[in-house]
């Protein structure tokens, strides 16, 4: 499996990076285990949250090398780089000041006597991560599990080796130990074997449907803990009564936002019926608006695709849509020259015939939808395979909040894109995978919840 930086916008080679060999593996599985057994993870939670916060110092000392890493490497805009960065110190420093508070014992009222629930690590993890937001998902997992104890093995996309470099070294400078967060240049395969071998006892993915499986059929194989963030189709639902330029802008930012490239992007609008043209008469005009170029150029405002690979299957997926009657409003086509660029999108007119209907477009794509009312909002937004995120806008708070509770995903935000911040659970239901991570409910996905009883 070949690691390798290549620049999307020119589509330049930069370095290449050496696969780690099966030596390797085993040495960094070995050191994993032997800190689990330490009391470095196993003793006082103090040292270990002492790290993140010199973590959280070192990234804000160093937002801007960080960022132009991220978008020399996946094609991000450098303002949407340096927020993910930004964000990745805010969930450090958020587990360094919580971490203690939410692995402290609960107690629990018994009949049999006094009761309690203790948080204790599992031990040593697989991390399998996705290249579109590079830095924030590896944080994601590293904070907690630092926090709790459990060492961390992390496989990184292939097309972003530099900053899963960059990362690692951060949390050696931070203090953490060898072994606490090791990054691998390793295949699916070495990947498989790792998750079978009796010292790892679970496994963390945020990526593909296919990769999910893959990783959750191992681990189920071999009776260990998984936690699965895969695709998402999310639903934008704009209804009559809400601020209209208000949605528009949000839409628009929601779709085109890191090209596109985005689990919990808006992919299908909903709009009412009463005021369809009129929005997608400003959405259009919107998506006309984008300056497409380098995403170090503070004026560009959509970046390249990630790689070739992205922006061709993109172009199959959206000529296959038309194939199968989708009308195809705006765009619909790669930009001609260097870099993996692809022209913003709107299509119209998609039917449940149409494989456009259930597939995840991970790129600037926006899929247009007309309902009557709310009761086909919910039945459209709840016929997916998934179930990330969602978003409704609309003048009646009420409202908004009766169709969150119908909608059947993991988060909706009420009159904003989806967002992320620390404190707020992540994750989703269906084929987008199962689990939370950020706030309380991460830390404890892989904990030992053990209960202790002192009988009467």
């Amino acid at each position: 499996m070949s690691y390798q930086t290549i620049n999307p916008a020119s589509n330049k080679l930069i370095k290449s990076w050496p696969a780690h060999t099966d030596e390797q593996v085993e040495q960094a599985l070995a050191a994993a285990d032997a800190l689990y057994h330490s009391s470095w993870s196993k003793g006082d939670i103090q040292p270990r949250l002492q790290v993140l916060q010199k973590l959280a110092t070192l990234i804000e000392e160093r937002v801007e090398e960080l960022a132009i890493a991220a978008s020399e490497e996946m094609g991000k805009l450098i303002g949407q780089s340096r927020g993910e960065v930004e964000l990745c110190a805010q969930i450090a420093r958020y587990y360094a000041e919580n971490a203690e508070r939410f692995l402290a014992p609960v107690r629990y009222p018994s009949e049999l006597g006094e009761a309690w629930v203790e948080h204790h690590p599992i031990g040593v993890l697989v991390a399998v991560e996705p290249w579109n937001f590079p830095f924030y998902q590896l944080m994601r997992v590293l904070a907690p599990n630092l926090a709790a104890g459990n060492p961390v093995l992390a496989k990184h996309a292939q097309n972003v080796p530099h900053c899963a470099t960059l990362f690692a070294d951060l949390v050696s400078q931070a203090g953490a130990p060898k072994g606490a967060w090791t990054n691998l240049f390793v295949s699916n395969d070495q990947i498989a074997e790792l998750i079978a071998d009796d010292r790892v006892q679970g496994a963390a993915l945020t990526g593909s449907e296919r990769a999910g499986s893959a990783v959750a059929q191992q681990a189920g194989k071999y009776l260990k803990k998984t936690t699965l963030e895969l695709g998402g189709n999310d639903v934008f639902v704009v209804l009559d009564d809400c601020d209209l330029d208000k949605a528009v802008k949000a839409g628009a930012g929601a779709r085109l936002s890191n090209c596109g490239q985005v689990c919990t992007a808006a992919k299908r609008f909903l709009v009412h019926e009463k005021i369809a043209e009129t929005f997608m008469e400003k959405l259009v005009a919107a998506f006309e608006a984008v300056k497409i170029g380098d995403p170090l150029d503070p004026n560009t405002t959509l970046g390249p695709l990630s790689s070739a690979e992205a922006r061709d299957r993109l172009e199959k997926q959206v000529k296959q849509a038309v194939e199968k009657g989708a009308k195809l409003v705006l765009g619909g086509k790669p930009v001609n020259g260097a870099g993996c660029f692809y022209q913003p999108t709107i299509l119209t007119g998609i039917t449940r015939d149409n494989p456009a209907w259930f597939e995840e477009f991970f790129g600037p794509v926006a899929q247009i939808y007309i309902v009557r009312n709310d009761d086909e909002v919910v039945k459209l937004a709840n016929d997916s395979h998934y179930g990330l995120g969602g978003a409704v806008f609309t003048g009646d708070i009420a409202r908004g909040k009766a169709l969150a509770s119908r909608i059947e995903t993991g988060m909706v935000y009420i009159n904003s894109a989806s967002n992320t911040a620390p404190e707020l659970p992540f994750g989703g239901i269906k084929r987008s995978g199962f689990g939370r991570e950020l706030s309380d409910l991460g830390i404890k996905e892989f904990v030992n919840q053990k209960l202790v009883v002192i009988s009467k």
